[in-house]
């Protein structure tokens, strides 16, 4: 569905973001991205929807080449790829329903979203969108009034209804309480099966991403250095990935042993520490 062929991305300060980068993403996959800060996850995410411009190499969908598409095929293209951020990238002043709907704009005339005249269809996938997170009866709330995990499950329902056939997930968790990372993670998972979507989730946290991500590929320095089941992450490749450290604690994690997982906080300080 997804193929990346010999990916680079050097920004303008010269910095190479991205060197050498292949992977294929099967329709219904869903893969972790994880790596130390600055390995190029984001980078990495942003040039596949072309909010960075590549340097080098070529990214198809279901074999087309993004690179080769003009202002109208970008557009159309952009409507299968949804995209989650890591900080919501809603419209604060806006309803919960008028950010969904936003979600559309794609296939809304400009006119008519201009007016925000949406067809009944759309509003009615809204409405069963929001049920389906756990919205419900929240539509006319404004987004500044909602928790950082009610936020997530809007940023979840607004590219859901672009009926896409791949998401795009920044740091879905990072912003939120353990308990709650666990709920939106489990969400995204169920949503994608549900669907067949296919799905790269860039996630910090590497318990979560072993524990929910059936496959997961490791950046460090703007490199592929891991690329296999999520099972397979131990004491070794996490040294491959992030570089030396004591990994028996994430490890032991990662295999059920320690705290309950609602108690992760210093899990996370000591991996950024890591890092």
């Amino acid at each position: 569905m997804l193929e990346l062929r010999n990916l680079e991305k050097r920004y303008t300060t010269g910095d190479l973001a991205l060197k050498d980068v292949n992977l294929r993403v099967g329709a219904g996959e869903v893969l972790g991205l994880i790596g130390p800060s600055g390995a190029g996850k984001s980078s990495l995410i942003r040039c596949v929807n072309r909010l960075v411009q590549p340097s080098a190499g070529s990214i198809a969908l279901d074999g087309q080449d993004l690179g080769a598409l003009g202002a109208s095929g970008l557009r159309r293209v952009r409507r299968q790829i949804g995209m989650i951020f890591q900080e919501y990238a809603l419209v604060e002043r806006l309803t919960v329903m008028e950010n969904l709907l936003s979600g559309r704009l794609g296939y809304t005339g400009f006119w008519a979203s201009w007016f925000r005249r949406f067809e009944g269809q759309d509003i009615a996938q809204a409405y069963e969108l929001l049920e389906r997170v756990g919205l419900s009866g929240m539509e006319n709330k404004r987004a500044d009034a909602l928790s950082g995990g009610q936020r997530q499950r809007v940023g979840i329902a607004r590219a859901l209804m672009q009926s896409p056939k791949l998401l795009l997930v920044d740091e879905p968790t990072a912003s939120l309480d353990p308990k709650t990372s666990r709920q939106i993670m489990r969400l995204i998972l169920e949503l994608c099966q549900e669907r067949g979507l296919a799905a790269i989730v860039n996630i910090h946290d590497v318990v979560l991403a072993t524990e929910f991500l059936p496959r997961i590929v490791g950046l460090r320095a703007g490199s592929v250095v891991f690329d296999g089941p999520s099972s397979e992450v131990d004491q070794a490749v996490l040294t491959r990935i992030y570089g030396d450290e004591d990994w028996t604690a994430i490890t032991n994690r990662m295999h059920g042993q320690g705290k309950p997982a609602d108690h992760e906080d210093d899990l996370g300080l000591a991996l950024a520490a890591a890092t």
